[in-house]
């Protein structure tokens, strides 16, 4: 229901939530996951329907959370569940440095355990091509596991996967190679980067630009840019728009689409971020929510038509202009 409204609601792509590879790599027990068969037949039947009825694409982001993974789900009011309890598990991340106090210690991946996560990756790219999604992202944002390996702050390795930037990126790297390997060609895959920590020491704009750049000579299409999630200690500058700079930034430096999102609430303050070359893209996550109808307000603001799924097509205001007249002139 929750896609279905999403889809049916003028969105040109609906990005699914963060999507474990494994169950492991989920961040709660309630999240989505794409690692059996049981999961991708209950996938494809949601594409379908999404398809079906609504009038935009679906994507999926395909994560592993790391050391953020083993929590309680948004509003529970829990965060780390420790593996001894039922629905908690083990977490692992690139060091043995857990997010903050209180919460879960990670396992330090050895190579046979970083081995054993690309191919979840690569396993879960191809169940989610099976069932239909149009685009994929890798989600290495938020403090999730890539985004670990990429961090000085969270990955203190001393081997080939940790110490310089080329270290670091390395295994993400792998990572989006062998998925673009599986991917079919001709749909879209990108990646999801954070692109600073707003810590000091830590994940920087400068390295984000680098990391696209070898992205792009891996064939990567386009990068979602965001930013923090890393540390507790992270101080963002908060307001609208606050993460379009980064997203600009990305794009000019590393000369590859960007897709960009944070406290962008208005249909125009959207156009004008694509009309500037500031974004290709722009994502809302909870203006979407507020308003799952955004798009076609926003559409109407600014003076265009946008498809409208058959069953919905009546409410268009052009079909009923009188009414909105009178509200006009009531106004």
């Amino acid at each position: 229901m929750h896609l279905g409204q999403l889809c049916t609601g003028g969105a040109g792509l609906v990005i699914a939530e963060a999507t474990g590879v494994s169950p492991d790599g989920r961040i709660s027990p309630q999240c989505l996951g794409l690692y059996s068969d049981d999961n991708e037949a209950a996938i494809k039947r949601i594409i379908n329907f999404c398809q079906r009825h609504g009038t935009g694409q679906i994507g999926v982001q395909l994560a592993h959370a790391g050391r953020k993974a083993s929590t309680g789900a948004p509003g529970s009011g829990r965060q780390a569940i420790s593996a001894d309890e039922v629905d908690g598990w083990q977490t692992v991340a690139p060091s043995a440095l857990a997010y903050a106090e209180g919460w879960n210690l990670p396992l330090a991946l050895d190579v046979g355990g970083l081995g054993t996560i690309k191919a979840q990756f690569v396993a879960a790219a191809e169940r989610a091509a099976r069932a239909g999604y149009a685009l994929a992202e890798l989600h290495a944002a938020h403090g999730y596991l890539l985004h670990q390996f990429l961090s000085p702050i969270a990955n203190q390795r001393n081997d080939g996967y940790g110490g310089d930037l080329d270290g670091r990126m390395r295994f993400p790297l792998e990572i989006f190679a062998a998925v673009r390997a599986v991917w079919p060609e001709d749909r879209p895959l990108g990646v999801r980067i954070s692109a600073t920590d707003w810590v000091e020491g830590g994940w920087t704009v400068h390295e984000t630009v680098i990391f696209a750049r070898e992205l792009k000579a891996l064939g990567c299409d386009f990068m979602d840019v965001s930013s923090g999630g890393l540390d507790p200690r992270q101080d963002i500058p908060l307001g609208p728009g606050y993460q379009v700079h980064l997203s600009e930034q990305v794009r000019n430096e590393a000369e590859i689409p960007t897709m960009t999102v944070g406290m962008i609430t208005d249909g125009r303050q959207a156009e004008a971020i694509v009309a500037g070359g500031q974004a290709d893209l722009v994502a809302l996550a909870r203006g979407m929510l507020f308003d799952p109808h955004w798009a076609w307000h926003a559409a109407e603001d600014l003076g265009v038509e946008i498809p409208y799924p058959p069953q919905y097509l009546r409410s268009r205001p052009s079909l009923w202009p009188q009414a909105f007249a009178d509200r006009a002139a009531a106004e």
